[in-house]
């Protein structure tokens, strides 16, 4: 593909995030990609051979944008359980709060608006969500292999606990953008990670 081709592309992908985000996968037609991009039908459907192909190209850009926001500054992390702390903070501070897309979180708005319509997409979704909590899972089985963790922690359950509590913090966020859902909740899990020290 062409560099300017390239650039088209990753345009349309640009664009149709924020729309998705904004309007839902359903509401979201065509011709609302092909006025935001400048696109004809033919132009678009050279790229993508279907608007589930451009949501799910939208979706890696998101995941792509989400990992940049929550993961900035916690490689520099050597403490385990800080290294989750650093992640909620980044997430609840700078992802949730942060408006990043228009809507609120790309995410949580396409998982509830393709549960039950969906299940190939709204299950990406979900195994992004659970690949994010075994990732923490393995932040906190390091910390128990460094004797930094108490005994008798169900870490699978924490990890869990951790993505839906941000989750439902999001989802309020979403609703209100009253950002004491997300700071209230980023509180609580850092002051929950503390009670999990050895």
């Amino acid at each position: 593909m062409r560099k300017d081709g390239r650039q088209t592309r990753q345009n349309v992908i640009e664009q149709s995030l924020q729309i998705f985000s904004v309007k839902g996968y359903y509401n979201t037609s065509i011709s609302d990609i092909m006025a935001a991009t400048g696109l004809t039908k033919g132009g678009l459907y050279a790229h993508f051979d279907s608007k589930e192909a451009l949501w799910n190209a939208a979706y890696e850009r998101a995941v792509e944008i989400w990992r940049g926001i929550v993961f900035k500054g916690v490689r520099k992390v050597s403490d385990p359980l800080d290294r989750v702390a650093k992640t909620i903070e980044n997430d609840l501070r700078d992802y949730c709060c942060g408006e990043v897309f228009e809507g609120g979180c790309f995410f949580f708005n396409s998982l509830v608006e393709l549960s039950g319509q969906s299940p190939a997409m709204s299950g990406r979704i979900v195994e992004g969500f659970m690949q994010f909590a075994d990732l923490l899972a393995s932040w906190l089985e390091e910390a128990k292999s460094e004797g930094k963790l108490k005994p008798g922690v169900r870490i699978k359950e924490v990890a869990d606990f951790i993505v839906t509590s941000i989750n439902g913090a999001a989802a309020l966020y979403v609703a209100t953008r009253d950002n004491r859902f997300p700071r209230a909740s980023e509180r609580q899990l850092n002051a929950y990670i503390q009670t999990l020290r050895a």
